[in-house]
């Protein structure tokens, strides 16, 4: 919410305070948590930004004494400004050029403390719930991520509870298939990654191929305006030539670690203090099965400050 975009004074609340201040501290204690439920839903943390304006807009002009659940219906408002714009964003997706991966996160450290929100938006998972409708990932987000019950999310997509339930039952079976197997430590995540850095700024290729799945992915997204992979490439060897042979000239002063969206990445400078590449990566029994490498300018502006999110 923009400072000083109220939309108007209100009825009057409790505690003496006018409705439209109510509203404002409402929604400014539940901001981190509609933007995390955005941008689950979204992958874009443009996009989540721009839902809760629209979702203030919305609620500045609520009648607060006649909202019984503050923040349900703060969350509703959220899930169906979103779904439309996920609908808005299906269609740039079929002119983008290139691979599309979501906008990465500058998160804090505690954000990894919480496993099951870190999971929820770390790349390799945003990717799987990219893979369905609109309804399944809100009903997914906000069920599995979330915890709401059948009849409040019933609210939030306009469907019955019952096919809430059902529309639950699918998604959450289309997620299990695809999600990563294996449980890995954040301690053996880190070092890998450590070892994955070592192995790509000294052109280790040997190196490279002990930590990288035979059947590994890598996914750059230029958007057009950066050089980067236009189509996946799979395979231990091709993956293990290519980034010895990019990564490699980068040189490890410009390569640092860094929490992004809950779990440790690798965040390569571009020589004047800004963010030139993040590398995401996706494990499966101890190795690195999924490389995700986004250069696209608009996607990294949140590369600059921790993202606070919230369940």
């Amino acid at each position: 919410m923009k400072s000083g975009t109220t939309g108007g004074r209100g009825t009057t609340g409790g505690r003496g305070t006018t409705g439209t201040d109510a509203a404002t501290e409402t929604f400014v204690a539940h901001r981190n948590l509609l933007f995390t439920v955005a941008y689950e839903m979204l992958g874009s943390a443009a996009d989540a930004e721009d839902v809760l304006q629209e979702t203030w807009l919305r609620w500045a002009g609520v009648d607060l004494d006649a909202v019984r659940d503050r923040r349900a219906y703060l969350v509703r408002i959220t899930t169906r400004q979103a779904l439309g714009r996920l609908r808005t964003l299906g269609r740039r997706k079929e002119s983008y050029v290139g691979n599309w991966l979501p906008a990465p996160l500058l998160t804090a450290p505690d954000v990894a403390e919480d496993v099951e929100l870190a999971d929820s938006v770390s790349m390799a998972m945003l990717l799987v719930m990219e893979t369905l409708a609109p309804t399944e990932r809100a009903v997914f987000v906000l069920r599995e991520v979330f915890d709401l019950g059948y009849e409040e999310i019933a609210e939030a997509v306009d469907k019955s509870a019952a096919a809430v339930r059902q529309i639950a039952h699918r998604a959450r079976a289309h997620v299990a298939a695809r999600r990563p197997r294996g449980a890995v430590s954040p301690a053996e995540t880190r070092d890998a990654l450590d070892a994955f850095r070592r192995a790509v700024t000294t052109g280790d290729l040997q190196g490279l191929l002990d930590i990288l799945a035979p059947d590994v992915v890598l996914v750059g997204d230029g958007g057009g305006v950066r050089q980067a992979v236009l189509h996946p490439v799979s395979g231990a060897e091709k993956v293990g030539r290519l980034l010895a042979a990019g990564l490699g000239r980068v040189g490890a002063a410009s390569m640092r670690a860094a929490y992004v969206n809950g779990h440790p990445a690798l965040v390569v400078s571009d020589g004047d203090g800004g963010v030139d590449t993040v590398v995401a990566l996706r494990f499966d029994d101890g190795l690195i099965s999924g490389l995700y490498a986004v250069r696209n300018p608009e996607k990294l502006s949140h590369m600059g400050r921790e993202t606070v999110l919230r369940r």
